[in-house]
């Protein structure tokens, strides 16, 4: 039985790593993959697709462990590579439509409780939004870039970035109230 050493310093682990230490790689693999996988997966629906994703994410990860400066974390520097890779794979899929016609801002409103949703009912909500809204919606609600990052990321205008989470947002909104009114019955 082999018995193998546990990391417990990250910044060796990341060094070590960076040398093509297949051990080092294969920890860190095990480690965040799971994590990393339920970010590629809010932008790709299709699970499978989404591991690809992952996989090709992580071979990005280990080829550019050399340019990891140690500032900041080093999970949230794996998953920056996730969401570009995401992003990566839907454009050349050309999955991604963005609609620069604005909506009404007052039309939406924020009183809605969906505490009793389930996570995966939540998810199949969003994987149902064009894929221009879920791009968005996911990275301001979920990710936490702002609006200008994301302009940048998506190559989009702000504004665009600005009414394409308001559109998921009202999509969402709607989908939500009408599985409340099926699910109670008022319908």
């Amino acid at each position: 039985m082999k018995i193998i050493t546990l990391y417990k310093n990250e910044t060796k682990l990341i060094k070590k790593a960076a040398t093509s230490n297949s051990e080092a790689q294969r920890f860190i693999y095990e480690k965040y993959a799971p994590k990393m996988l339920g970010v590629c997966r809010q932008y790709i629906k299709d699970l499978q697709f989404a591991e690809d994703v992952m996989v090709g994410g992580f071979v990005k990860v280990f080829l550019n462990l050399n340019k990891f400066k140690f500032q900041g974390s080093f999970e949230g520097w794996i998953r920056k590579i996730m969401v570009r890779e995401s992003i990566s794979y839907l454009r050349k899929k050309q999955f991604v439509v963005y609609d620069d016609t604005l909506c009404d801002e007052n039309s939406f409103s924020e009183d809605n409780d969906t505490s009793y949703f389930e996570v995966e009912h939540i998810q199949n909500l969003i994987d149902g939004l064009p894929q221009g809204y879920k791009m968005v919606f996911v990275l301001y609600a979920i990710e936490g870039y702002k609006h200008k990052e994301i302009a940048e990321i998506l190559e989009i205008a702000e504004s665009t970035s600005k009414s394409q989470l308001f559109k998921a947002r009202l999509l969402l909104q709607k989908k939500l109230k009408e599985k409340n009114t099926i699910g109670y019955g008022v319908r």
